[in-house]
């Protein structure tokens, strides 16, 4: 699971406004999740709690890790 946050990670990060807020996010709810299926909950639980333009970035975030 690591390397596909890793990689979805990459693939977000010229799109991102906020990328190194985003990552210590998405690093903080990943150490809470154990599979993909849980990991993605929490983000998208996570996107209804966070204002805009950061709940842009991790929409964009949810979207490359679910076509890797």
């Amino acid at each position: 699971m690591n390397e596909k946050i890793e990689r979805a990670l990459f693939e977000a990060r010229p799109y991102v406004e906020y990328f190194e807020e985003l990552k210590a996010k998405i690093e903080e709810i990943s150490s809470k999740a154990s599979n993909d299926k849980e990991f993605k909950t929490l983000v998208e639980k996570e996107i209804t709690l966070a204002k805009e333009p950061f709940k842009t970035d991790l929409r964009i975030f949810l979207q490359k890790f679910e076509v890797l």
